[in-house]
């Protein structure tokens, strides 16, 4: 009988928090995702992106920002295609390394989620950690 009753106290609990596992494997549309990167030397600006659930996507880089449109899939797929940068007044250093996440971010096909973090994958993985404050 114990055994019995320990069984449905287990199932209960495993079966109880499927909900908050599915809930947290989808996509967190209209929230901040912060670059998971060390900030450069001289700045404390990190790269963030955040996807609405209509596509609208604004991706703010090192030393400047980009307007965008994203399809993400429930299956775990994902395009990004960028608009044009504003114009900012940067090092050539820095407009490189944009472009870098710029290119890292069109070439991403899959999307993750564990918990706060979002991983990007393509040809170069990118860590995003979900903005929760």
């Amino acid at each position: 009988m114990l055994r019995w009753l320990c069984a449905c106290w287990l199932a209960a609990g495993v079966l109880g928090g499927l909900p908050a596992v599915a809930a947290n494997a989808e996509f967190p549309f209209g929230s901040e995702l912060l670059l998971d990167a060390a900030p450069m030397q001289g700045s404390k600006r990190l790269p963030m992106l955040e996807i609405d659930d209509n596509g609208a996507t604004s991706i703010d880089l090192w030393c400047t920002s980009v307007q965008a449109q994203a399809t993400v899939g429930g299956d775990g797929t994902i395009t990004i295609v960028p608009g044009a940068a504003r114009p900012a007044q940067c090092t050539p250093e820095r407009e490189s390394i944009d472009q870098d996440l710029i290119t890292a971010l069109t070439q991403a096909t899959n999307w993750r989620r564990n918990g706060d973090i979002i991983e990007l994958t393509g040809a170069t993985t990118l860590r995003f950690r979900l903005m929760t404050n």
